[in-house]
């Protein structure tokens, strides 16, 4: 297989109907790498609402278990990536986000904004710094793809096309990207876990890396200091470069599925999607809703 025989490929696929074949050829074989920076971007931008930013601070999950949030999202996600939305493990891995996502009081908005992130960013970074550009074809699939996923979650009025998206994600973060301290320290645990994944010795050297792929809108939410002119130019120019040296590289033979990220950390060996992500307990840390308890016996009539 030639460089961009796959691309072909997909271009003589109909995005409506082959949505998940497309989707799964570009975040498996065509960007792997770069479908999981920009995924980790999608997530981290949320943080820059408030409302968004404040609930997770308040279930801590992503402060005092950084690396198990991280796990269990990109492992649930990934479950419907690989096997579907009709299959078992798909339909429990939508189920378990349903049932977590089901414990907080959050709003519509919120949770389309959350999805819009999805479907922007992968494009965006990969136009960006990927080793060829997202094509039309892989856009609209992606829209379809997400669009799917956003009715198995009940999130109402999902735009439809990717420039619905790409709309409804630049007005929400316009409308409501602003700054939060709660917000700011759930970030600031994000870009740790990041920096742990490397030896302790460049872990100042990778925050700073970090800080300066982020646009100015995250920067100036979150209050960080302005990047470097020369940091920033040589950090986004080396992503730049790798991008151009896969270009060079033999196309994959097999699908990289997130699972085999080596930044997952926490499952060494291996996990049951049906016990991946949390439980919430009414009344402690932001979960407000209450839920019978399924091993209490039945209340009489």
């Amino acid at each position: 297989m030639k460089r961009y025989e796959r691309l072909r490929h997909i271009r003589r696929l109909d995005p409506e109907k082959d949505f998940l074949t497309i989707y799964r050829l570009s975040a498996t074989y065509e960007f792997p790498w770069d479908f999981t920076r920009a995924l980790e971007l999608a997530l981290y931008r949320t943080y820059a609402v408030p409302s968004i930013g404040r609930l997770l601070a308040r279930t801590a999950e992503l402060t005092d278990r950084t690396q198990k949030r991280y796990d269990d999202t990109a492992l649930l996600l990934d479950a419907v990536v690989e096997h579907g939305f009709d299959s078992d493990v798909g339909r429990t891995a939508m189920r378990r986000i349903n049932q977590m996502h089901g414990s907080y009081d959050i709003a519509n908005d919120d949770m389309r904004y959350v999805l819009c992130t999805f479907v922007v960013m992968p494009k965006r970074w990969i136009d960006t710094y990927g080793w060829r550009r997202f094509s039309q074809h892989e856009a609209a699939a992606s829209a379809v793809y997400y669009r799917t996923l956003g009715r198995h979650l009940g999130i109402q009025d999902v735009p439809g096309s990717y420039e619905e998206f790409a709309a409804c994600l630049d007005a929400y973060e316009e409308a409501h990207f602003a700054w939060d301290e709660d917000a700011r320290t759930v970030s600031d645990a994000t870009i740790d876990l990041m920096a742990s994944w490397y030896p302790r010795p460049l872990a100042p050297l990778l925050r700073a890396a970090t800080v300066a792929l982020l646009d100015d809108t995250l920067v100036n939410a979150f209050r960080y200091d302005q990047p470097h002119p020369v940091t920033r130019t040589l950090v986004r120019g080396a992503v730049r470069l790798r991008g151009r040296a896969v270009r060079l590289l033999p196309p994959r033979t097999a699908p990289h599925y997130a699972r085999q990220n080596r930044e997952i950390k926490g499952y060494p060996y291996g996990y049951w999607v049906d016990e991946l992500g949390t439980r919430p307990v009414p009344g402690v840390r932001g979960c407000p809703v209450r839920h019978a308890d399924p091993s209490a016996p039945p209340r009489p009539e």
